[in-house]
């Protein structure tokens, strides 16, 4: 059966320094698809993330470079298995040199929190009971 992927592509005006960043949350960089331009983080067996340093982002868009440490161009979110989890991915993110975003939200059935990366972007974690999706 197919299924769909998503490929998060980001610029970062410092490729080394989110290599560093991702590598610090726990995922692997996929050499086959990163280079001295991009790099290439499975994080599941759906979503990848792609850092690309400006010059190689302008290949994609015509559009102008957002600024993610001034404005949001993309909020991304993950799902975590966890409340345990999610904060395991926040401090991981803390540790690696990025920073919380936002206040924790805890809703008892639902629990999120967020955090940028060395570059701005915002990454949300989020936990909810598989009980309250049942519903």
């Amino acid at each position: 059966m197919y299924q769909q992927m998503i490929f998060v592509n980001l610029a970062t005006n410092d490729l080394a320094a989110s290599k560093k960043f991702f590598a610090g949350l726990g995922w692997e960089i996929n050499a086959q698809f990163s280079d001295d331009s991009t790099a290439s983080f499975p994080v599941s067996d759906t979503i990848v993330v792609m850092v690309h340093t400006p010059e190689k982002y302008r290949e994609f868009t015509k559009k102008e470079i957002a600024d993610s440490t001034k404005s949001s161009e993309v909020l991304i979110a993950l799902s975590a298995e966890s409340r345990e989890k999610v904060d395991e991915l926040v401090e991981k993110a803390v540790a690696a040199g990025g920073s919380v975003s936002g206040e924790t939200q805890d809703h008892g059935f639902m629990y999120g929190r967020a955090f940028d990366d060395v570059d701005g972007h915002t990454f949300e974690v989020v936990w909810m009971d598989p009980a309250a999706i049942e519903g």
